[in-house]
């Protein structure tokens, strides 16, 4: 069983829809981190399913490169949030105005 493109990219919008809708709900920043994933996989998934209908691999080569920037910005994001953790000691997104400099 084949999917065609309808149903791939009716996939990745839901699941980019439930990524946006855990960003804004939820105030922790490991939440907000997974749910910036699950929008960049949803991405992905979107590219890969147009490649895939187009009969190319240029979607599979630009999924790579969306995981290699998300990898990025995990590395980024956790190493922010250790440091917030161990200014004020917790990860709720509404203290980091604290920040400020």
């Amino acid at each position: 069983m084949t999917l065609g493109l309808p149903e791939v990219l009716t996939f990745a919008s839901i699941l980019f829809g439930v990524g946006a809708a855990g960003l804004l709900a939820r105030r922790s920043l490991l939440f907000m981190l997974a749910s910036i994933e699950v929008m960049f996989v949803a991405g992905g998934v979107a590219f890969v399913g147009v490649s895939a209908s187009l009969g190319q691999a240029d979607g599979q080569v630009v999924f790579f490169f969306v995981l290699a920037a998300a990898a990025a910005q995990v590395s980024v994001a956790l190493a922010l949030m250790l440091r917030f953790h161990a200014q004020s000691r917790t990860i709720d997104a509404d203290r980091a105005s604290s920040l400020r400099g």
